[in-house]
């Protein structure tokens, strides 16, 4: 492996690091899922300006148009697919949440035939197939032991979060060529704005209090789990192939499963375990090209 690519491996892989720790930070915070997303947005939106002001890189240089609209669209998207994960950390635990999130390539399987022209082949599908027992298994169901109501919520915010995130995949889809810190400072901007009427009409700012600790925690998911997971992202882009990137990304829900265990002391049933796997496996299996023959 090349120097380049060593390095760009090790960014990536504490970039997946980092947002597989973000439950664990946002258990620590006493405000609303929506405050918790619109201070993300904003403080990472600033971080990557500033970032990219001290790089000597302009920001915003000749935008516009279609591929605009559809950032600003995706932004106000991840906004609330923020919400709704945040709020999934608060009714089950960061590990059966994190699962249900990572449903998504299994989402985007299913509607890239529609939305993306995308063939669904048969190996795809039965990647699918698997990871849906997978979320069967996680959830309870099959082993005669169901989630409680408030657990249910939990599921079901997760699950509506990763289908959230399948539609900013998709849109994103058409913003390919632009500048990735552009593109994010945008998106982070718009998921911020587009908060704002939601907390105003919401939230009682005359009741806020916020500890010097949690304070911290808002910062690290602002500044660490956003604006330098972000850069760190991005940064590995350049020396490293597509499927190197998605088969990493699956570093995130692992380092989620295993802080929860020994950071919240969560436990899973040897079922869910299972499901865990089912779930992982099946998306790596789904993002690997298929041999060729010689």
């Amino acid at each position: 492996m090349g120097r380049t690519s060593g390095r760009s491996l090790a960014m990536l892989t504490a970039a997946m690091a980092l947002w597989g720790t973000i439950g664990v930070f946002r258990r620590a915070i006493p405000l609303s899922s929506g405050l918790v997303a619109f201070f993300r947005g904003v403080i990472g939106a600033l971080f990557l300006i500033l970032l990219t002001r001290a790089q000597g890189r302009r920001v915003f240089r000749g935008i516009g148009g279609r591929k605009v609209s559809l950032l600003l669209l995706s932004g106000a998207v991840m906004g609330i697919n923020w919400i709704l994960l945040f709020e999934a950390y608060r009714f089950t635990s960061v590990s059966v949440a994190t699962l249900c999130y990572y449903m998504e390539p299994t989402f985007l399987i299913l509607t890239s035939p529609l939305f993306l022209r995308e063939p669904l082949t048969a190996r795809k599908g039965l990647c699918a197939a698997v990871s849906l027992l997978g979320m069967a298994l996680v959830s309870g169901i099959l082993d005669g032991t169901p989630p409680q109501t408030g657990e249910w919520r939990g599921i079901l915010l997760g699950l509506g979060a990763a289908v959230l995130y399948t539609t900013v995949v998709l849109l994103n889809k058409g913003t390919a060529g632009m500048d990735p810190y552009e593109k994010s400072i945008i998106q982070l901007t718009t998921a911020a704005a587009i908060l704002l009427p939601y907390l105003l009409v919401t939230e009682d700012f005359t009741a806020l209090s916020l500890t010097g600790e949690a304070a911290v925690m808002l910062l690290v998911i602002g500044v660490l789990h956003t604006g330098v997971a972000y850069a760190l992202y991005f940064g590995s882009m350049e020396g490293l192939q597509a499927q190197t990137i998605a088969i990493f990304s699956y570093i995130d829900p692992v380092t989620a499963l295993l802080l929860s265990a020994l950071m919240l002391s969560e436990r899973m049933s040897t079922p869910a375990i299972l499901g865990a796997v089912l779930i992982l496996a099946s998306a790596v299996v789904s993002e690997l090209e298929p041999m060729k023959g010689g």
